[in-house]
Parts: C-alpha cells; sequence; structure tokens
C-alpha cells in the first residue's frame, strides 16, 4: 500500500504531521492582534518638498476618484476618468494596507515554544511522510 503522495513514507507521519501543523499555525496565527488606524480624514501618504510637510487623507484620495468615475459615466472610453478610477482605488488599497499593524500578544515562554514545536514539528513530519522511506517493502 502506498503512503501519503503516492510514496511509502507513512500515513500515520502524515496524519499526525498534519494535526500538529494545523494547530501550531492555528495558536500562532491566534495571538496575532491586527489593528488598523484607517479612516476618513486619517493620513496616508506624507511627503516633504519646498520647505513644507504635505499629507494626504483617506478622504483626498476619494476626490480624484469621484471625478473618475464621473468621466467614465459621462463617456466610458475616456482614459483619464479610467485612471483616476483605477489609480485613486489602488492608492486607498495600499493606505489601507499600509496603515495595518500587526502586534504580537503577551504569553509566556513556554505558550510560544509549545506553539512553535507544533507549527514547525508537524510541518516536519508532514513533509517527512511526502519522502520515500529506504526500508520500506518493495510493491509486488
Amino acid at each position: 500500500m502506498k503512503g501519503a503522495g503516492g510514496t511509502s513514507g507513512g500515513l500515520s507521519h502524515f496524519f499526525i504531521g498534519i494535526i500538529m501543523m494545523c494547530s501550531g499555525f492555528y495558536m500562532l496565527l491566534n495571538s496575532i492582534t491586527v489593528t488598523s488606524t484607517f479612516g476618513m480624514g486619517v493620513r496616508l501618504y506624507a511627503f516633504s518638498t519646498m520647505g513644507g510637510n504635505y499629507n494626504v487623507t483617506s478622504g483626498m484620495i476619494m476626490i480624484p476618484f469621484i471625478f473618475g468615475v464621473g468621466l467614465i459615466f459621462y463617456n466610458s472610453k475616456n482614459i483619464l476618468g479610467w485612471v483616476l478610477a483605477i489609480g485613486s482605488i489602488s492608492g486607498l488599497i495600499f493606505g489601507v494596507i499600509s496603515s495595518i499593524r500587526f502586534t504580537f500578544k503577551s504569553m509566556i515562554s513556554f505558550d510560544l515554544i509549545v506553539i512553535l514545536i507544533l507549527a514547525i514539528g508537524g510541518l516536519g513530519l508532514f513533509l517527512r511522510s511526502l519522502k520515500t522511506l529506504d526500508n520500506a517493502l518493495p510493491d509486488e
């Protein structure tokens, strides 16, 4: 009988590895807090030129979007409208993603060690199950 992935690696290593890996990565991702400071009027981009500091806020990104949508509805073949609409949506998405903060919850070192052993040990067992073992009996 073939094991995981059609090799003789062993189904027990495969299932134990999958269970360990999934539980470890679940616990790891569960201990990460995601926050965002995004909202109307929040600074997305900042640049300095000619002695002044300029901020581009999330509300200011919507102004070219509104003009772009208006131009698209007036004439759908207008390239400027498409550039304004797609460019401002891209800038908005980039600004939202760049304003996300990832923080690790406070935990004791034992918890972190258990999480890493489950995640990385499970990954190792999973990958080992996909490898052909040398001492396996050949198929007849």
